[in-house]
Formats: structure tokens, C-alpha cells, sequence
């Protein structure tokens, strides 16, 4: 193998075993079946329209056919250690042994756990039979919490966790500081690179809220460079951002393990996207 050949074959290996992140609405299921093979990892979000119970059916759901699972647990959505202990021994009952586990979106907390540290630690003191948890990251901080927050709550989450997934971040060189930053404060989880996936320019403009551009004018004005790409012809391409982001899969130092593809439900063209950039990678190797 030639050291020229190792950063293609490592972004080819990693848009093989991609995690794919879908939305609990009508359908979804049979959108997955259809279009995503069994191979491909997936992660079925929580919010506080849908709540936990649609994200659990799904994940049931979606298990019974034979892929591996990840539900979001969302701390915001809980009411209490209780229902952590029946969530729990649903998963067990389904053969799920990955979970990811949020802070959530809610402005208040359902019950007694008001972030992701304290959920966590429940979930320990209960004990439980999953094999993976993943935690988030923030590449370009969050509209409402002060970076140190997020630092801190990293710490306190990282020994409970086995991943980081990292939010949306579309400036490559943004994500590898972050990466650093990461590291230098001696968490050592591997990190998923969250990116869209094939979704529209208007898709993209209107989740832009959730992944915090436009929730806070500071948060716009710091961060809000992406923004504006977006708006230009050609401005966002999951090409570019994965080819871009491609050299820190072989990087020892930043310990990327792969790529967490927000579809936002458009899993048919997400699908075909990367069927077709493996197919570009595999004629480049002939």
C-alpha cells in the first residue's frame, strides 16, 4: 500500500461504514428499508414536538430489521430515573446496544434531569447493557451556552461515554481547532465529523435555527460565515466537506473515526450521493 493511496482508502472505508441520523416522522421506516443498507450505522433523534416515545418505536422498530441502532436519549424529555430504567430495559428487550445521549432541545426540563451529565450518571447508577455511548460536540460553540459550560460538561460526560458525534460545522479548519482543543483537554473519545448530507440549499436554511445560526445574533456574528456561503451558487456540497475533512481520518493525534451524516430525512438522495462518491473514489484507485 502506498502512502499516496492511504488518505483515498481511508475516506472510501469511512463512507462505508457511515452513521446515518433520521427524523421520527410518518414514513421513515420505510424510507430506511428502502434505501439504506444494513451496514450503515443509524441514529434516530428526539425533540420536544415528537418527544422520547416516537424515537423509541422507531429505534425498536428499525432494530427488529437488522441494523444497528443508536436512540437519541434526550435528558431534557425524562422525568425520572424510573423512566430511565424502563428505557433502558426496552433497549435490552430490542437488541439495541448503542445510545446517544443529549441534553435536548426543550427550553425546561420534563423532570429531574436537566442536562446530559446527570442522565448519564442515572443511566450508570442503574446500570445497563450498552456497548457504545455517545455524547455531543461543538465545533462552533452553542447560541446559548458559554463555551466553558460546554468544556466542562464534556469532562463531566467523558467517562461515561464511548463517542463523540460533533454538531454541524461547515469550515473545516473551525472543526480541526475544535478537534485540537479536544484533545488538549486529555478526552481521547474517537469523533464523528457531523456533516449534512445530500439536502437542499432550503433544507439547510431552514434547520439553521436548531444547529444555533440565527438563535443569537452574537452566535450569528461570530460563526456566521457559512451562512453566507450558503447563500452563494454552489455554496454547500457534501463533496467538498468530506474531501476537506478526509486527512483527519488518518491523523493519529485527532482521532476521527469516521463521518455522522445529518440526512434530515432525505435518505434517497443521501444514499445515492455517497454510492456515487464511492464510485468516483473506486475508478480514481483503478
Amino acid at each position: 500500500m502506498t502512502t499516496e493511496r492511504q488518505p483515498i482508502e481511508r475516506l472510501a472505508q469511512a463512507l462505508r461504514h457511515l452513521r446515518y441520523e433520521v427524523i421520527p416522522l410518518e414514513g421513515t421506516a420505510e424510507q430506511v428499508l428502502e434505501h439504506i443498507p444494513k451496514e450503515a450505522k443509524l441514529t434516530v433523534t428526539a425533540s420536544p414536538q415528537k418527544g422520547v416515545e416516537m424515537t423509541l418505536q422507531l429505534a425498536e422498530q428499525l432494530a427488529a430489521q437488522g441494523y444497528h441502532v443508536a436512540p437519541h436519549l434526550s435528558a431534557r424529555l425524562i422525568e425520572d430515573s424510573a423512566r430511565v430504567e424502563e428505557i433502558l430495559q426496552r433497549l435490552h428487550e430490542a437488541g439495541i446496544r448503542d445510545a446517544f445521549v443529549v441534553a435536548g432541545d426543550a427550553k425546561e426540563p420534563t423532570g429531574e434531569f436537566s442536562g446530559a451529565p446527570e442522565l448519564l450518571e442515572s443511566m450508570s447508577n442503574i446500570g445497563h447493557e450498552l456497548e457504545e455511548i455517545g455524547i455531543t460536540g461543538y465545533p462552533e460553540g452553542h447560541p446559548f451556552l458559554k463555551d466553558e459550560t460546554l468544556r466542562q460538561a464534556m469532562y463531566e460526560k467523558r467517562p461515561y461515554a464511548t463517542y463523540i458525534v460533533s454538531q454541524i460545522c461547515f469550515d473545516p479548519q473551525t472543526t480541526s481547532g475544535w478537534i485540537r482543543g479536544v484533545r488538549e483537554r486529555g478526552v481521547e473519545l474517537p469523533i464523528y465529523i457531523g456533516i449534512p448530507g445530500a439536502v437542499s440549499k432550503r433544507k439547510l436554511m431552514q434547520i439553521s435555527s436548531s444547529i444555533g445560526v440565527g438563535g443569537s445574533a452574537d452566535f450569528l456574528k461570530k460563526h456566521g460565515n457559512w451562512f453566507v456561503r450558503l447563500l452563494l451558487p454552489g455554496g454547500y456540497s457534501p463533496d467538498d466537506l468530506v474531501k476537506d475533512l478526509g486527512p483527519y481520518l488518518g491523523d493519529p493525534d485527532c482521532g476521527v473515526e469516521g463521518f455522522h451524516i445529518y440526512t434530515f430525512n432525505e435518505v434517497e438522495k443521501t444514499e445515492a450521493w455517497r454510492q456515487e462518491m464511492l464510485s468516483a473514489i473506486e475508478r480514481t484507485e483503478g
